[in-house]
Formats: C-alpha cells, structure tokens, sequence
C-alpha cells in the first residue's frame, strides 16, 4: 500500500472531481463512495472498484486482497479533502460505473416476479437513493427516465446503501420503457389522480410498473398519459400528499405483501 501526504496529488484531486462534478463521473466512467458500509457491499458483489484510500486503522474487506489496482494511506486531513462527506469514516473509493441500460426483454426474477418501480423526474439525490433500496427491499426493478437525480451521485449512492452493486437499475427514455412493457405484457401503473384512479388496496400490482413522479409536480403529462390506470394511496383528508421517497414505499409494501 503507497502512502499519500498531498492534497493535490492526482488520485486525490480525481476522486474530489468524482465527487462534485456529474459530467466529470460521465467522461470518466466512474464515481465515488465514501463509507466502510459501501466498500463491503462492493466487495461482497464484485463492483470494479478502481481506487481507494483509507486512513491508518481503517479496516479493509479480506476479499479486496489483489483486485484493486491502486490503494493507499492518507491522513485525516487528505481525507477531509476528498471525502464529500462533513464527517468522513476513513474510507473513500471509485467504482466503473454499469451501463444502467435496459436489457433486451423483461424476465421474471428467480422467485418468478416482475415488478418495476419508474421514477418521473425525482430529482433529490437522497430520495432516489431511498427509493432505490426500498424497491430492493421489496422485490422490485427501478427505471429511472430522464430528469431524475444523477445515479452516480455521492448522495444517491450514500442512501441507496449497496443497492447500486446488487440490484438491476436502468437509466431510460418513456418511449423506449413503453416498447419494453408492452413486449413484457406489463401494464402502467401512475400514482396520480385521475377519473380512473383506484384505490392502492384495491389494485392488483403483483405484475406490474408504477410510476412516481417528482416532489414538486408528481407525473409528467407524458408519462401519465403513458399509464393504462392510476393509483392513490389513502389518507387523512388534510393531507394532500406524500412525498416521493414515502410514496414509493407504501406502493412497493402493498405490491410486494403477498409474496414476501
């Protein structure tokens, strides 16, 4: 393991570019986490982890032993000057990161289920991270379509919580999910309001892709248009909505309670 003493060296100002720059992640085909929690997920599903620094003590997965091409020991401050975080844990790492492109066709998963979670313009990274691991937790896919937050970001990477190394995540246009779908026999689902909207417990989403849309505006024009029929979730009348991260978990919970 080499040793690093300068803020400015190179592997640290690459991986500060990771951490603030999107299209620098884009260009470069990587991006950055930062915690011991992410580095044992990565090392427990095989991510190609390209770099990682770490400070004196910090504990490194047996499993890293030979497959990362450059690693090295920092001091605390080096670390305070990569790590994205205000209160670093002693581990920093680029990852490639995967194509998130649509496979070919939608097959069942082992235990013969085909969910989808869409995602319409959710743009907080911290939402989309959350989202992304409930849907995991709860035995769905997750499409991201254009608008959304940045999949690479430090902060959707933070809160998905390992999820980017274990679980299928696409990056797709409508029109491209729509083909897809419709090949796949699935149905669109939209949580919004509209003539048709049913009740979430009265719908049957054990084969199904649901739609949530942004904090702000919920489903775009298109993608609602897009829904064969809409859902809502019931609640107090003085509550006009859930936010998206919210929402997405009573949907997936309701989806996935008869299988789990």
């Amino acid at each position: 393991m080499e040793t690093i003493t300068s803020r400015s060296n190179p592997l640290c100002v690459h991986l500060r570019k990771l951490a603030s720059s999107r299209s620098y992640r884009e260009e470069t085909g990587e991006f950055l986490c930062d915690s011991p929690k992410l580095l044992r997920e990565a090392a427990q599903w095989g991510a190609s982890i390209t770099a990682l620094l770490c400070t004196p003590g910090a504990e490194l997965p047996r499993e890293l032993e030979g497959r990362v091409p450059r690693t090295a020991e920092v001091s605390g401050s080096v670390m305070r000057s990569v790590s994205p975080m205000e209160t670093p844990q002693g581990v920093v790492f680029s990852c490639r990161a995967p194509s998130y492109g649509l496979p070919d066709r939608l097959e069942p998963d082992s235990r013969g289920r085909l969910r989808l979670l869409v995602l319409d313009g959710v743009q907080d990274p911290g939402n989309v991270g959350t989202i992304l691991r409930t849907a995991d937790a709860f035995g769905a896919r997750s499409v991201l379509l254009p608008g959304c937050a940045d999949l690479n970001n430090p902060k959707t990477l933070r809160a998905g919580m390992g999820v980017h190394f274990r679980s299928p995540i696409y990056r797709c246009t409508l029109e491209e999910l729509t083909v897809l779908l419709k090949e796949a026999g699935l149905p669109l689902y939209g949580a919004a309001l509209r003539d048709d909207t049913a009740d979430v417990r009265e719908a049957d989403l054990r084969r199904c892709a649901i739609a949530v849309g942004s904090e702000g505006r919920g489903l775009s024009a298109e993608v609602l248009a897009a829904c064969g029929r809409t859902i809502r979730i019931p609640m107090e009348p003085r509550c006009e909505s859930l936010n998206a991260a919210s929402a997405a978990s009573v949907l997936l919970w309701e989806a996935a309670r008869g299988d789990l």
